[in-house]
C-alpha cells in the first residue's frame, strides 16, 4: 500500500506555479490575479477561503476577498459578478458555495464569465471539457486526475467506479477518466444512490473514487485486494476529545481498506490540497490563455 500524498504534490505544483509567476514579473508582467467572493459567515466556507488567500500569497499571486453580508439581494449580487467581469486586472474568480437560500445558485453561477470561471463549474466549461478542448476542469476532478499523473499510476483499460453523480466531483471525474489520453482510456461506471449492488460493482473494479460525502461509507469487503482508491470525502465529524471539537473523516474507512490497497489516498493531505493547487493552476491559465499583455 501506497499514499498518494496530495500535501506534498499539491506544494510541488504550488512551487512550479512560483516559478513561473516568478519568471512572468521578472520580465515586468503583472502577476495573476484571483479574486473570491463570499457571501455570509460560513464556518467551513471561512476556512476554505483563508487557505486559497494563504496559497495565493505562496505562489506570488494577488488575491482580492469580496465578503458580502448574507442579506445580500440577489440583483447586488449579481452586480458584483458583473464588475468582476469587467475588471481586466483579475483574471479568474470564485464564488465560493454553498449560497444563502434566497440567492439561486445556478443563476450565479451562470453569469461568471467563463473566461474567468477558474471552478470550471460554467456549463460553457463543462462542455468544452466534455468534448476534449481547451477549458477550465473543476478543481477536485482536475487534482485527482494530476496526483494519478504524477504517480505514473495508468488506468488505461482500467474499470473504475465513480461513487456520487455530482456536477462539481462524480460527473467530471467520470467524463476525464473515460477520455482518451495519458490519464484515462478507463472503463468507468457512475454510481450514485439509485445504484443497485453498489459493493459488487466496487468489488470488481481497479479504481474507487468515492465522493459520496459520508463518512467511512466504503468498507473493506466492498474493495478487492489492489484496488486504486481515491478519497474525495471530506465531512466534520463531531468529536469532543479533539481540540476542535471535530475530526475531518473522508468517506472510507481507511484503517480497514488501505492495507488492501495498491494505492490510496489519506484525509486528510490527500485530494483536499490538490483541490487548492488546481484552483491556482486554473488561475495561471486564465492569466496565459485570456490576459497574457
Amino acid at each position: 500500500m501506497q499514499l498518494l500524498d496530495g500535501k506534498q504534490t499539491a506544494q510541488a505544483i504550488k512551487d512550479e506555479i512560483k516559478s513561473t509567476v516568478a519568471e512572468m514579473t521578472a520580465e515586468g508582467k503583472r502577476p495573476p490575479h484571483l479574486a473570491a467572493v463570499l457571501v455570509g459567515n460560513d464556518g467551513a466556507s471561512l476556512t476554505y477561503v483563508g487557505s486559497k488567500v494563504r496559497s495565493c500569497e505562496q505562489v506570488g499571486f494577488q488575491s482580492t476577498l469580496i465578503r458580502l453580508e448574507d442579506s445580500i439581494s440577489e440583483t447586488a449580487l449579481l452586480d458584483e459578478i458583473t464588475r468582476l467581469n469587467k475588471d481586466s486586472q483579475i483574471d479568474g474568480y470564485i464564488v465560493q458555495l454553498p449560497l444563502p437560500k434566497h440567492i439561486d445558485a445556478g443563476r450565479i453561477l451562470m453569469a461568471v464569465d467563463p473566461k474567468k470561471d477558474v471552478d470550471g463549474f460554467h456549463p460553457s466549461n463543462f462542455g468544452k471539457m466534455a468534448l476534449d478542448m481547451q477549458a477550465f476542469i473543476p478543481a477536485t476532478p482536475f487534482g485527482i486526475v494530476e496526483l494519478l499523473q504524477r504517480y505514473q499510476i495508468d488506468i488505461q483499460g482500467k474499470e473504475c467506479v465513480v461513487i456520487g453523480r455530482s456536477h462539481i466531483v462524480g460527473r467530471p471525474i467520470s467524463i476525464l477518466l473515460s477520455q482518451k489520453g495519458e490519464i484515462g482510456n478507463a472503463t468507468v461506471t457512475l454510481a450514485h444512490s439509485r445504484t443497485q449492488n453498489l459493493a459488487q460493482l466496487t468489488r470488481r473494479a481497479d479504481v474507487v473514487i468515492s465522493a459520496l460525502g459520508i463518512p467511512e461509507f466504503l468498507k473493506a469487503d466492498m474493495v478487492k485486494d489492489g484496488a486504486i482508491v481515491v478519497d474525495v470525502g471530506i465531512t466534520r465529524v463531531a468529536d469532543d476529545t479533539h481540540p476542535k471539537g471535530y475530526r475531518i473523516k473522508g468517506d472510507v474507512d481507511f484503517d480497514a481498506v488501505a492495507p488492501k490497497t495498491s494505492y490510496i489516498t489519506p484525509v486528510p493531505g490527500g485530494v483536499g490540497p490538490m483541490t487548492i493547487a488546481m484552483l491556482l493552476k486554473n488561475t495561471l491559465l486564465a492569466r496565459q490563455w485570456y490576459h497574457s499583455a
